[in-house]
């Protein structure tokens, strides 16, 4: 029973931003922008996210007040997606998204947290908790599309703003651990986590994985480029999504087999590759048939993300550490390709918006390779604790498995 509402809630948070997240850059086309000031605001946004959301999830662990931190953020999105379409001008609208994303950056990882809570000995199922996100971006990315081709993009956001409230009513039934709130061992930890080895090396990952998610701002441009309309644009997206579903739904049982660790790796390199693929397209056909490719690149590694986040981090930190993963993710490496992505668009198009993107994705991964392949050679320092391992670890059940 406790299941399906963080299930539901991945269903409308997800929903919600496939019914805008895709638009945004073709709104502020639409508004005139500038290159440099689509950039701005694509790079700013989740660079506040990289500030915030560690803070809000580190004040969480603290006080419990997940829940009050939580509503707020939703019914900030509900309020800022309803005035959004009235803004024409560029600084009403980056002061907007300041505040917003700001509100906005813990959602994620308190939705993860909870999820992890609430699955209680079955951590593993995680990745069919997220399903919920899948199914709600796939049925309402069409949706969007054909209202935004009938009504225009305020369309958009309006109908995002519904979704937020009906996402807050159903936040209400989540439930976050632990029960009582951490003590003065706090300090302890956090130095605990900061110094783990592993964590860099993760985070650097995780911050190409943003770098590269960055792309998809600009997605729809592309696909505009190449002669898309909106409803084959919103096809994209549901054809992306389907193919979500089987990693996110057996994705334990890779994590179990070839750990965490060696998945996110692994999802990463498809991910380079597969915005090399669309470097190589010419028609919007071509597009659809790599949306297929989806299922093994960003799914996969945020799921094992989520795991190898929760095996690594220290007792009474599980918040923290998804909101230190999320924040790389989803702030800094969405920042920096952000900024790097509108004068890439206007310079070389969106094609060689996807070469830049995928070469530079695949030469970093490669490079945490090499690093980590020589770190996990390393012997045991005097307190008996490894380096860096890769022993295989069942997939969100045993948090110090790696240890």
């Amino acid at each position: 029973m406790k299941k399906r509402w963080p299930f539901g809630f991945n269903v409308l948070l997800f929903a919600a931003y496939a019914s805008v997240g895709p638009f945004f850059i073709l709104y502020y086309q639409d508004l005139g922008f500038t290159g440099a000031q689509i950039g701005l605001l694509s790079g700013i946004s989740p660079l506040i996210t990289f500030v915030f959301a560690p803070l809000w999830t580190r004040f969480a662990d603290r006080t419990l007040r997940h829940r009050l931190v939580m509503s707020l953020a939703l019914l900030s999105a509900v309020a800022a997606f309803s005035v959004f379409p009235f803004l024409r001008a560029f600084a009403p609208i980056l002061g907007i998204s300041i505040l917003l994303n700001s509100l906005l950056s813990p959602i994620t990882p308190f939705a993860d947290s909870a999820a992890l809570y609430m699955l209680a000995d079955h951590k593993e199922l995680y990745g069919r908790i997220r399903l919920g996100g899948t199914i709600g971006y796939g049925v309402a990315a069409p949706i969007a599309g054909a209202l935004v081709a009938r009504y225009g993009l305020g369309a958009a956001f309006w109908t995002c703003a519904g979704l937020y409230l009906l996402t807050f009513l159903i936040s209400r039934k989540l439930a976050y651990g632990p029960t009582k709130p951490a003590g003065g061992a706090r300090g302890g930890r956090l130095r605990a986590l900061v110094a783990d080895p592993r964590w860099p090396l993760f985070l650097t990952v995780a911050l190409l994985g943003g770098f590269a998610l960055a792309s998809f701002n600009y997605f729809f441009a592309y696909m505009k480029e190449l002669g898309a309309s909106e409803s084959t644009m919103g096809l994209a997206i549901t054809v992306g999504t389907l193919f979500e579903v089987p990693a996110l739904f057996f994705g334990h049982r890779l994590i179990r087999r070839w750990s965490a660790h060696g998945v996110l790796l692994l999802a990463m390199v498809a991910l380079g590759v597969r915005l090399l693929l669309f470097a190589a397209c010419r028609t919007p056909g071509l597009v659809l048939l790599i949306q297929v490719t989806n299922g093994v690149t960003f799914p996969l590694m945020w799921v094992a993300g989520v795991s190898y986040a929760h095996e690594i981090a220290p007792e009474g930190m599980s918040t923290t550490a998804q909101g230190l993963f999320s924040a790389t993710v989803y702030g800094f490496g969405m920042a920096a390709g952000g900024f790097l992505g509108g004068p890439l668009l206007e310079s070389l198009g969106g094609r060689g918006l996807y070469l830049v993107f995928g070469l530079v994705t695949l030469a970093l991964v490669g490079v945490v390779a090499l690093v980590e392949a020589r770190l996990s050679s390393a012997r045991p320092d005097a307190q008996g604790t490894l380096v860096l391992s890769r022993r295989p670890a069942v997939a969100l059940g045993r948090r110090h498995s790696l240890r």
